[in-house]
């Protein structure tokens, strides 16, 4: 399986287009699922990853997954990259995310995050090093 890592920089036009990353678009193909994140980012997903997902969210019972399905798939919309490489993401899912004309791709296994790259470097200051050790102690690594 491969495995989508490491962080891209990347800017954003006004139109909302944005390169993403060839290292990410060989692993996930040049068709992608945008959708919110919790921490107000926003998770891109190859389209079979996130039918695997959502396979999981409606084996939930209805009463947790439906709020999850309505948060995550309501809001989810298909991108395909153009010619030079970009995808655009609507005005809403950049709203959600604050996303400026700075942001930053990383790779997480199976997803990306996108992030306002002032954002991510805030929330980078925030971490708490010591709960992080605990949370890596806790799986045994």
């Amino acid at each position: 399986m491969d495995f989508l890592m490491g962080t891209c920089n990347q800017s954003m036009d006004v139109k909302g287009r944005m390169s993403f990353p060839v290292k990410f678009r060989e692993i996930m193909g040049e068709r992608v699922i945008v959708t919110k994140g919790i921490d107000h980012c926003l998770l891109v997903f190859s389209p079979d990853a996130f039918g695997r997902l959502n396979d999981k969210f409606r084996e939930m019972p209805l009463a947790q997954g439906r709020d999850i399905i309505r948060f995550f798939t309501g809001s989810a919309v298909e991108a395909e990259a153009d010619k030079q490489g970009r995808i655009l993401i609507p005005q809403t899912l950049r709203d959600w995310a604050g996303l400026e004309k700075e942001v930053s791709v990383m790779g997480l296994g199976d997803r990306c995050e996108i992030w306002d790259r002032a954002k991510l470097e805030e929330r980078d200051k925030q971490l708490d090093e010591e709960a992080l050790l605990t949370a890596i102690e806790g799986v045994g690594i």
